[in-house]
């Protein structure tokens, strides 16, 4: 089991690991937890969250503060697209091309510009969502035409693996998607500036291959009971 970290130990990680510490943020993973564990991190400054499943996000959205900054990090039905619609600053998980259309046709309608992530299938698992690197590349001139949508970033979670260089190679491999990308992209429109990758197991690797937002949950919360 990890050890559990405060906030503020958190952050000295991120200037400890990071090359650029001022551009990353800190987004503890609420899911499954209750509102008062979120409270006692928002006493400790830590105004980001994200959340897997839309109907426990929404009544949270709900119920909390109204400064915190929500993140949708699981992935997303279409059925359920016009229900987040304005609730959340960033959907992680747009996971394929019909699913960016969707979104920003909602979003256009709602008269809103939702910020994304694009979720690549770094391993090309059977078993995980997210753009296959070579589908992505087929489909990126239509994915940054579609109306309403910025696109800020990559996001993965690489296969699980005890073997540090295994996973610090499936961060580079994100990175070099990320530059590859953004090469071919109107970065005034898309920033395309930001890597979501990194969790309570393996951040400081993130963090030291350009991570821009880590999500760690067990880390902050301690073990879900």
């Amino acid at each position: 089991m990890s050890q559990v970290k405060t906030v503020s130990e958190l952050q000295a990680d991120i200037k400890k690991f990071s090359p650029h510490p001022d551009k990353v943020k800190l987004l503890a993973v609420s899911k499954r937890q209750p509102n008062e564990k979120i409270v006692d991190l928002v006493k400790q400054q830590q105004l980001a969250f994200g959340e897997n499943y839309v109907q426990e996000a929404l009544e949270k959205i709900e119920q909390l503060p109204k400064n915190l900054e929500w993140h949708l990090i699981g992935h997303l039905q279409s059925k359920k697209v016009n229900s987040i619609i304005g609730k959340f600053a960033y959907i992680h998980s747009v996971d394929s091309l019909k699913l960016a259309e969707l979104i920003g046709q909602k979003s256009k309608i709602a008269g809103i510009t939702q910020k994304i992530f694009i979720e690549i299938n770094l391993a090309d698992e059977e078993s995980k969502t997210g753009f296959h690197q070579q589908n992505l590349m087929n489909q990126w001139s239509q994915l940054v035409s579609i109306d309403a949508l910025q696109i800020v970033g990559l996001m993965a979670l690489p296969p699980a693996s005890d073997i540090e260089s295994a996973t610090r190679q499936h961060f580079k491999n994100l990175y070099q998607l990320q530059q590859e990308l953004r090469k071919k992209t109107d970065t005034s429109r898309h920033p395309l500036d930001s890597l979501s990758m990194g969790t309570s197991q393996d951040y400081p690797i993130a963090l030291q291959e350009g991570a821009t937002v880590i999500r760690v949950g067990t880390i902050l919360f301690g073990e879900r009971v």
